[in-house]
């Protein structure tokens, strides 16, 4: 009688999680050097971050907000656009007002070189992945989602605040 064959040898499944592997840590080390490159690129030609551009352009798609609707919409931490926004102001890129009766309340606006440079920047680089997702089908962004909260559950950390 022939011996079943349902397990498939050691050395081929060996074989076949290494091949994957070294593509999936390839594939991470490509996607954080390109958003390194990216953030090179427009420090070098514009003089700002990734995440000066991320906040220009959100209050060039949204109007003026608040630090915290700010931080919302570009998913960080209310402390970190503090810091952003500083940056901005002593490029002239933004002005901060008190709009409110409460003078605790502060509103971010663009200024006349913000708004032109929001208009002219290329744009940030999650832009690219929100429209190249976008064209996904839900089936496939729901695969890469699970599978990213895999990784990063595998990293321990799931959580870690992104900045």
């Amino acid at each position: 009688m022939a011996k079943s064959n349902k397990n498939k040898p050691a050395a081929a499944s060996i074989d076949f999680h290494s091949k994957y592997i070294k593509n999936i840590i390839y594939s991470i080390r490509r996607l954080m050097q390109a958003g390194e490159l990216y953030t090179k690129e427009l420090n070098k030609i514009y003089n700002i971050s990734s995440a000066q551009l991320n906040c220009l352009v959100t209050l060039y798609e949204n109007g003026p907000l608040s630090p915290s609707q700010i931080a919302k919409w570009m998913m960080v931490n209310s402390s970190t656009i503090t810091g952003i926004i500083d940056r901005l102001e002593q490029k002239g890129l933004v002005k901060r007002m008190r709009i409110s009766t409460d003078r605790r309340i502060i509103t971010i606006d663009l200024t006349k070189n913000g708004k032109l440079l929001a208009e002219n920047a290329p744009p940030p680089i999650q832009h690219k992945l929100f429209d190249g997702i976008s064209q996904l089908s839900e089936k496939e962004v729901k695969y890469i989602s699970d599978s990213l909260l895999k990784l990063t559950d595998m990293l321990d950390v799931q959580d870690l605040k992104v900045t």
